[in-house]
């Protein structure tokens, strides 16, 4: 097996993992709305951090394989494999607009991180990660505040997963930069680099877990692993001056590609998903637009000519007979109240 084979099998098994851990997260987050950030009694819970924790991994080794130009995008799939998985395991059917919205999402995605993606390491200096991990926890912290404030629970829990991607991102960018520490026998950074990349991963986990919370599976997940990539590649070009490959057309292309990823991002906050056991709505009965006929009077029987001869009594009218033939026999009606019998 080839290293790029194996680097995009282990690429697609790490956006299973990852897929998983966030399906066991929101069934976590359903089942415990009292413990939104750390359920830690629930063993289901800690099975996500595992399944996370194993898509991590497997992405680090898929790195080490093949090329960042190649390995992100692939987990960009994270979101097309939760929907079929949470409805087969879950029960939890995506409908029309979700899968088109997963689609878009992964496709710009893919598209945006091919056109923006570096193979170069980069070195942080002490300062720049001071700034950097400075700016990213303020940041969280007005997307935590911002969530606090909002009264939606979608709007609340598609904050908690950008503030939740942004530390997923930040610290993909100090993993790589204490990977380069390691190579340049830079030991005095190591360790608070570490410390920044545990703070990041543990507030992340509490964050998503809280995301789940009140907006179903597939639009926090898309915004987590829409918003991971883009901050990490924002690093990048901010600090690295790295821009987009092919020039202008590349820019341009990206333009496209972040349009159809935020449109994807849009289908998915707009329809929920729902379990595949759950009573469809029942629809009115259909009522006829015709009026119904007014009730009609009882038929009389017949009359011979013999009872037509006299009025009939209590009946309103009065019926006689009139000269002519039998056959021709005609009845006239004669509105007038009959008193009595005569």
């Amino acid at each position: 097996m080839s290293a790029l084979v194996l680097s995009v099998l282990l690429s697609l098994i790490s956006a299973i993992a990852y897929a998983s851990g966030a399906i066991l997260q929101e069934r976590v987050a359903t089942a415990t709305p009292d413990r939104p950030y750390a359920p830690l009694h629930h063993a289901v819970w800690w099975a996500a951090v595992a399944l996370n924790g194993l898509g991590a991994l497997l992405h680090v080794v898929a790195l080490a394989y093949g090329p960042l130009s190649l390995v992100q995008p692939l987990g960009a799939l994270t979101i097309v494999f939760a929907l079929p998985l949470a409805a087969l395991f879950v029960g939890r059917r995506a409908g029309r607009t979700a899968w088109r919205g997963a689609l878009m999402t992964t496709a710009g995605l893919a598209g945006l991180l091919a056109l923006t993606g570096d193979t170069d390491e980069h070195a942080l200096a002490g300062g720049e990660r001071m700034m950097l991990a400075g700016a990213t926890f303020g940041a969280m912290g007005l997307l935590f505040l911002a969530a606090q404030l909002v009264g939606r629970p979608t709007v609340r829990s598609l904050l908690m997963a950008g503030a939740a991607g942004a530390a997923f991102g930040i610290g993909s960018v100090f993993t790589k930069a204490v990977a380069v520490d390691w190579t340049a026998d830079r030991p005095a950074l190591r360790l608070p680099s570490l410390a920044v990349i545990g703070v990041l991963a543990i507030a992340g986990t509490l964050l998503s877990q809280a995301s789940y919370r009140g907006a179903g599976l597939a639009a926090p997940l898309a915004v987590v692993t829409v918003v991971n990539p883009v901050v990490a590649a924002a690093v990048g070009v901010t600090l690295f001056a790295e821009g987009f490959r092919y020039g202008l057309p590349g820019a341009a292309l990206a333009v496209v590609t972040a349009v159809v990823t935020a449109g994807g991002l849009v289908l998915l906050t707009v329809e929920r998903p729902v379990r595949a056991d759950a009573p469809r709505p029942s629809r009115p009965p259909v009522r006829d637009s015709v009026p119904a006929p007014a009730p009609r009077a009882p038929v009389r029987p017949e009359a011979s000519e013999a009872d037509a001869a006299g009025p009939q009594i209590g009946e309103g009218v009065d019926v006689g007979s009139v000269a002519g033939p039998r056959a021709h026999l005609e009845v006239e009606m004669r509105a007038r109240a009959v008193a009595g019998g005569s």
